[in-house]
Parts: C-alpha cells; sequence; structure tokens
C-alpha cells in the first residue's frame, strides 16, 4: 500500500500529539524520500566524503525524534525541517573536517542537478554557501528559509508556498531573488 500525503500527514500529527506508534509506522513511509535527499544532497559533495546517505539519513531521523512533540502540518513541512537537519549536519561535517585538516579545503557540493532552479557555479564550497546563507538570514530570513526549502529539501514552487504559507507567485519572485543574491554573493559572474 502506498501513502498519499494524508496518511503522512495523519501519521505527523498522531506522532506530534505523543502516539510512538505512529511514529513506528512513519518511518518506513518517509525513509526512502529522506534517503533520496541524502543520497542527491552527497551527491554534491566531493567524491572522498566521509558521510553516507545512510548515515546522514539516521543523523537527520534521530534529530527529528528530539522534535517528534512538534506541531507537524504536513509533509512538506517535516520534509523542510528534515532538510533544514541535514543541511546542518553536513555544515557540521564539513567544519570538523576542515578543523582536522587544520584549515584544510572545504567541502564542496555541486549544484549541476538543481541547474534549473539554480543559476550559479556547477561547485560551491558547502561552508562558503553556510556564510552566505548567514549573511542573508540577517537581511531576510524568509529567503534564507526559502533556499533550505526549495535547494536542501527540494520541494517544488507549490510545497514550498504550502509550508511558508504564501502564494506560490510569492516564492517564485522571491526564489529570483535570493538566487541572485547568492549567486552575486558566491563569485558568480554578474547576471543581466
Amino acid at each position: 500500500m502506498v501513502a498519499t500525503r494524508q496518511d503522512v500527514t495523519a501519521l505527523l500529527r498522531a506522532w506530534g500529539h505523543g502516539d510512538a506508534d505512529a511514529g513506528e509506522r512513519l518511518l518506513p513511509i518517509v525513509y526512502a524520500e529522506l534517503r533520496r535527499q541524502a543520497a542527491r544532497l552527497l551527491r554534491r559533495e566531493r567524491r572522498d566524503h566521509t558521510l553516507q546517505p545512510t548515515a546522514l539519513v539516521h543523523e537527520t531521523y534521530l534529530r527529528l525524534i528530539e522534535q517528534r512533540a512538534a506541531d507537524w502540518k504536513n509533509r512538506a513541512q517535516f520534509f523542510a525541517v528534515a532538510a533544514t537537519a541535514m543541511r546542518r549536519i553536513l555544515v557540521d561535517h564539513a567544519r570538523r573536517h576542515g578543523a582536522r585538516k587544520r584549515g584544510g579545503s572545504w567541502d564542496r557540493i555541486s549544484f549541476d542537478e538543481t541547474r534549473r532552479a539554480w543559476p550559479g557555479p556547477p561547485d560551491v564550497e558547502i561552508l562558503a554557501l553556510e556564510e552566505a546563507l548567514e549573511e542573508l538570514a540577517v537581511l531576510d530570513p524568509a529567503r534564507v528559509r526559502m533556499v533550505e526549502l526549495r535547494f536542501f529539501a527540494g520541494l517544488s514552487l507549490e510545497e514550498t508556498a504550502e509550508v511558508l504559507g504564501v502564494s506560490e507567485s510569492t516564492v517564485t519572485r522571491d526564489w529570483r531573488l535570493a538566487r541572485a543574491w547568492l549567486f552575486r554573493r558566491l563569485g558568480g559572474p554578474a547576471r543581466r
């Protein structure tokens, strides 16, 4: 049986209200999508990256379990929170790796698979991206959240609008602005 969005939402809400059985039924349903999300993110990393998709999913799920009492609204919100957790795990991993190498090279992520959504350079250093997102958060936290949802979670424009509670046209406009700002900040050529 394939679970619908409504099934996932119902399980998330039950889990958020303390139903441990709902959490156990939820894991197999969301695991495959979390695994795809992790694999997509790790394909952007350097070839010798030590973190594997399964480990990233497990670490993410452990962080999500800590938030089980959250007021889960829907599937898209859950995967948005998961994407934020994955982003933090990857950044922490990159920082630890850099510290071990005493300021060695930063981890690189590739934007090749998101070429339609992201006009930026093919490779971006994950720590440089994190610093740029931290700068953008000072200027416009909502756009950082949008980048997390679109880039890290891989949510569609429609799903992003649903999570943020805004129109799809607002997401489209703000996504263009956020991409342009990040592209410029990360050293891409000026766009016309």
